[in-house]
């Protein structure tokens, strides 16, 4: 990629070493189950650091019926608003692994969660704690967050749901939309397709909820045969249906976590190769207008920088410089990368493309001021 094309990386997750507990799914004996911050994240990018991040809620437990009686089982996840305000003004506490004013201008937007299922009027008071904790932060949150991906089937298309979207919208909020057909199967990009035509159906085109689709619907990459494969055609017929709303976004991330792990450990230029088929299908439906570079930090290292490759750790004197570049080559933020930049090689897209996946559909999708 051109050397003047910024980088906005639209999805990555932090959290401190004090909050690791508070994690809904990480385990004692959980490779990520240690301080992730600014620090963690400079490392593992070092040499392509971005000029910003969207930084996504990580999914902190919570409480529903605790939330809406009396909002004690929000707890988890107004915590992780404080500890994004903390990134986001250069106010860390000791030990969490940021400091300063350019740490805190890396943070471009912050993505918090929220309970939509809870309906609008819960919400609304959900939001304005949020925007209480957040503080001189507030205007960094541009949208929030709630996993469908693990959900029961119709989470997302009960009227409580919806009604949360369409605030949202009015709002002026991005919804991060986190599905999982490789597990779920069709059925569940089917509602998907279905949710967002309920949550615009009747409101003004201003009003309307715009969708950012995390990690490509996170499709099954082990396929070979894409031709006959059921599971590849059903996720090619959703993308294109999705498309059709100008307000949805595609993220171009989540792939490691799909793949076998023996492709995940090949080449870039290998798994380019393996992923043409969906990569190809995401450029034609979306068009890099509505595409958004996204890494998925940290948990695209899991299998990769299980070496301490992403600190750059190795000797010294005349082959470090070598070494350095042969961690990196491994290092699962920097092969993502290189993935992605090989598919704008490889559609022959001009700069302004180009700009348009590596930041410019962030800032647009976002609402994010240029000189963030």
């Amino acid at each position: 990629m051109a050397a003047d094309i910024p980088i906005i990386d639209a999805h990555i997750h932090l959290y401190p070493a004090s909050e690791v507990s508070s994690l809904a799914w990480c385990t004692p004996e959980h490779p990520l189950g240690k301080q992730r911050s600014v620090d963690e994240y400079r490392a593992a990018t070092a040499g392509a650091t971005p000029r910003g991040f969207v930084a996504v809620e990580a999914d902190r437990k919570s409480d529903a019926a605790a939330g809406e009686r009396d909002g004690s089982g929000w707890a988890g996840p107004l915590a992780e608003v404080s500890w994004l305000r903390r990134v986001a003004t250069a106010q860390p506490r000791p030990g969490e692994g940021h400091d300063g004013a350019a740490d805190a201008a890396l943070c471009a937007a912050f993505v918090p969660w929220a309970p939509l299922p809870s309906g609008a009027a819960v919400m609304e008071r959900y939001l304005d704690l949020v925007k209480e904790e957040a503080g001189d932060s507030w205007p960094k949150v541009k949208g929030v967050r709630f996993l469908l991906q693990d959900k029961p089937a119709g989470t997302m298309l009960t009227d409580r749901f919806v009604e949360s979207l369409r605030l949202l919208g009015r709002r002026g909020l991005v919804f991060d939309l986190g599905v999982d057909q490789h597990n779920r199967g069709r059925a569940q990009l089917e509602e998907v397709v279905e949710m967002i035509d309920r949550a615009h159906e009747g409101v003004p085109e201003e009003q309307r909820v715009t969708f950012i689709v995390n990690h490509m619907c996170k499709p099954d990459l082990s396929i070979y045969n894409v031709q006959t494969s059921p599971s590849f055609i059903a996720w090619r017929t959703a993308v294109f249906t999705l498309s059709r709303c100008s307000r949805t976004y595609m993220k171009l991330s989540g792939a490691f976590s799909e793949m076998p792990d023996a492709l995940r450990r090949r080449s870039p230029e290998d798994i380019f190769d393996a992923l043409a088929p969906w990569l190809s299908v995401l450029l034609a439906a979306f068009g890099p207008s509505r595409l958004l570079f996204a890494s998925d930090w940290p948990i695209c290292t899991v299998g990769l920088d299980d070496v301490d490759a992403e600190k750059g750790e190795g000797g010294d004197g005349e082959g470090e410089g070598k070494e350095k570049d042969e961690n990196q080559k491994k290092n699962a933020w920097h092969k993502w990368k290189a993935v992605v930049d090989r598919l704008c090689w490889m559609a022959s897209l001009d700069d302004d493309d180009k700009r348009m996946i590596w930041s410019g559909t962030a800032l647009k999708a976002y609402g994010i001021e240029e000189s963030a």
